[in-house]
């Protein structure tokens, strides 16, 4: 375990480093969110008046959550493209064979993976707020609605470190934010469950990330609901896509990166 958080946390500060050092890395991610909940909470918030659309924290709170989760996920991705980035110009493979414990290396990637999410989230918030957000729950609530997003980020990132692994090439960005982006969308994004029709209702009554939406959006009402389902939901889809990684992991030791 110690040689584990030894490579951890050196890879984790050298991520981190070269985050900071580029805008060009940091900065398009920290629009994209930003970009969506403006349009989302500002164009759409008519939606607010549609019959049965009985979320009582205002449409501003209720696209929130949704933006905040797409954060948490995109931000694991984009993560992603840097660890394939990595492959690309040898770095990964000389970590590689210096890595006493390989394990650590995607701990590493996660806990970068991390702290580039916190921070776009608390840009987010503090928008979210000047906007005028109505946020209903108390500090347990909100703590509820940012380890969801602390989990969905490492599924993010555990998907995308999987992918990236296996085709150790930038040319698989598509690979691993296409499947992400649908899966997201495919959830109730700008009106409860209950008023979708259609297929679309069918897919998103089955799509897990539902449960995960709708469980921050009750967090944020300060009325939680099915959290149990999504915390349970969220960790067993971290622990599919940590065995995914580490596949991938395993792989790109194989093929000698």
């Amino acid at each position: 375990m110690k040689g584990v958080l030894q490579v951890a946390f050196a890879l984790a500060y050298r991520q981190t480093t070269v985050l900071l050092k580029n805008p060009s890395l940091f900065v398009p991610p920290m629009l994209f969110p930003l970009m969506n909940f403006l349009a989302f909470a500002g164009g759409l918030s008519r939606l607010r008046h549609v019959r049965g659309f009985d979320f009582h924290g205002g449409y501003t709170a209720f696209q929130f959550v949704f933006v905040l989760l797409q954060s948490a996920a995109f931000g694991g991705v984009f993560a992603g493209f840097g660890i394939a980035r990595d492959f690309e110009r040898g770095f990964a493979r000389r970590l590689l064979v210096s890595a006493p414990q390989r394990t650590g290396i995607i701990v590493g990637y996660g806990i970068a993976a991390l702290i580039r999410w916190l921070m776009i989230a608390v840009v987010l918030t503090s928008v979210g707020l000047a906007a005028g957000m109505q946020i209903g729950g108390g500090g347990v609530d909100l703590f509820g609605l940012f380890a969801l997003g602390v989990i969905f980020n490492q599924v993010g990132l555990l998907w995308a470190c999987g992918v990236a692994m296996r085709f150790r090439s930038v040319q698989a960005g598509p690979l691993m934010q296409t499947p992400v982006f649908m899966a997201l969308f495919l959830a109730p994004v700008y009106v409860p469950l209950d008023l979708l029709q259609g297929w679309i209702h069918a897919v998103a009554r089955l799509n897990p990330i539902t449960y995960i939406l709708e469980a921050g959006r009750g967090f944020v009402e300060g009325e939680p609901t099915q959290a149990g389902k999504a915390f349970l939901l969220a960790l067993l889809l971290a622990c599919v896509f940590g065995t995914w990684a580490r596949l991938g992991l395993r792989r790109a030791e194989r093929a000698g990166a």
